[in-house]
């Protein structure tokens, strides 16, 4: 009955924020609690829910100092320079914009961390969706799968749970595990650059004005050179259309050249109007350009002691928010202003954290947990226990999306790698197997980390699943696809 309640309450969940029919806070907190009660907690649910909350409140206090402080950076225009100088490297293609997401996000997930990457990412990316017009959901999704990819690493956590759950050397696990990394790698790289054409072809369809049409595909993927001057007014582009490749005087007299409207030249240059009356109007009020050096050195300061993990986390970001209130906003009025410019963010995301406590609660406090996974290791018959080490592999992608990594690594792994043992295969193998989930764990409401970037990027839930769980689940089989045809993972 456990394990019927437990699959029904997680579908039932899922099919409820993916159709928007509620919004995953809400979903968080009706969901299990009716299930919870069904399943006989009766009034002890509000313990259940309490005691796990009490681990979600350092992570709340995280999130919600975080929010403020990269929110009072983007306002103070500390960013505005990196985002004129990534726009001229990657030029005006969505495509290479995309790409160069995933390349970030991939590069800066090296630490382990998955709200550092994405803080980085989406405070580095999210003013150039924004003001190419981009969906920030494309940046979530590539941002997920490179970071849920890259999360196999020995001291990202699950590499360093599974060998300690089985009690093995850690290299063990992920030295035969990176060519499936690297695989796995360029399978988001591939989804990345996919992702970033059918951007470019919805800013053409939607934007013809600015982004051409379809007709000045050849130009817009490098047939006339940018700045070569063929807009009509000196090669800026400001106002024009651009000219079809199909014929036709070129706008400026260039024959039977092809022109395209110079739109990166528009995006950098600060007297333009594209952004004005957003969190990028270049003529904010909110901007420090004085402080410019000051807030960089708080910014890598902070960062530095989120690498060297010397003091908790949240207390980091409360000192470095105080600080930066107090020198870019030294009259009370503002930092008021300030502090409630970016309450919706806040709100947002610590009630989603605290609402996730109602979930894992009455998952762990019912015993939906422990029945599900016994379930699961009791159906699989003898004949496919050679298979072991696979199953294992395929089973991660969707237990460790509904449970904590430590719930799965310390409670399930251990009683699959005991019965693999009777088979012959090695409790490395099935480490391995266990950490090919990863891209897909990343994306689940129960991992902190997806709730900040999804709160950052200002990014439905709902939506960022639907664009992101199969691309996921893809890498995921691709990693451990690699894995069998290396021998990192065999067949008994």
């Amino acid at each position: 009955m456990l394990v019927l309640l437990g699959f029904a309450m997680i579908a039932v969940f899922m099919v409820l924020i993916m159709t928007k029919k509620l919004t995953p806070v809400l979903a968080l907190i009706i969901v299990p609690t009716i299930f919870g009660l069904f399943a006989g907690a009766g009034l002890g649910i509000g313990d259940m829910v309490m005691d796990s909350m009490k681990s979600m409140t350092s992570t709340a206090a995280l999130l919600m100092f975080a929010i403020i402080y990269f929110g009072l950076m983007i306002d103070v225009g500390l960013f505005d320079p990196l985002v004129r100088f990534i726009l001229r490297k990657l030029g005006n293609d969505p495509a290479k914009v995309v790409l160069g997401t995933a390349l970030l996000a991939a590069a800066v997930s090296l630490d382990g961390d998955g709200s550092t990457t994405f803080i980085l990412t989406t405070a580095a990316m999210l003013p150039i969706y924004l003001r190419l017009k981009m969906s920030p959901v494309v940046l979530t999704c590539v941002a997920g799968l490179a970071n849920g990819t890259m999360n196999i690493v020995p001291w990202g956590g699950p590499t360093a749970r599974a060998a300690s759950a089985l009690k093995i050397d850690v290299n063990d696990v992920f030295v035969p595990m990176i060519p499936s990394l690297i695989a796995g790698l360029a399978v988001v790289l591939v989804f990345a650059w996919v992702l970033g054409l059918q951007e470019r072809n919805r800013l053409r369809a939607t934007q013809p004005e600015i982004w051409g049409t379809p007709e000045t595909a050849e130009a817009f993927d490098g047939g006339t050179p940018a700045g070569s001057g063929r807009t009509g007014r000196g090669g800026s582009g400001r106002g024009t259309a651009p000219v079809p490749a199909t014929g036709g005087p070129a706008v400026g007299g260039e024959g039977s050249s092809v022109a395209v409207l110079e739109r990166t030249e528009t995006l950098v240059d600060d007297s333009d109007t594209a952004m004005a009356d957003t969190a990028l109007d270049p003529n904010r009020e909110t901007l420090r350009p004085k402080l410019q050096w000051f807030n960089l050195g708080l910014t890598v300061a902070v960062m530095g002691m989120l690498i060297a993990d010397l003091v908790p986390l949240p207390y980091v970001f409360m000192v470095g928010s105080a600080i930066a209130l107090l020198v870019n906003f030294p009259h009370v009025k503002d930092q008021g202003k300030q502090l409630v410019a970016h309450a919706p963010s806040i709100v947002a995301v610590v009630s989603m954290v605290m609402a996730a406590a109602v979930l894992t609660g009455v998952l762990k406090g019912t015993g939906m947990v422990e029945a599900m996974s016994a379930w699961l290791v009791q159906i699989i018959p003898s004949s496919m226990g050679p298979l072991m080490a696979v199953i294992t592999g395929v089973l991660s992608i969707p237990m460790t999306f509904f449970m904590s990594n430590d719930a799965f690594y310390f409670g399930v792994l251990p009683v699959l790698s005991e019965t693999a043992a009777h088979y012959g295969i090695s409790a490395a193998e099935m480490a391995r197997a266990s950490i090919t989930g990863q891209p897909f764990h990343m994306q689940s409401p129960l991992v902190p980390a997806i709730l900040l970037l999804v709160s950052l990027a200002k990014v439905d839930l709902g939506d960022h699943h639907k664009k992101v769980l199969w691309r996921s689940a893809v890498v995921a089989l691709v990693m451990l696809g690699v894995a069998i045809l290396t021998g990192a993972i065999g067949i008994h």
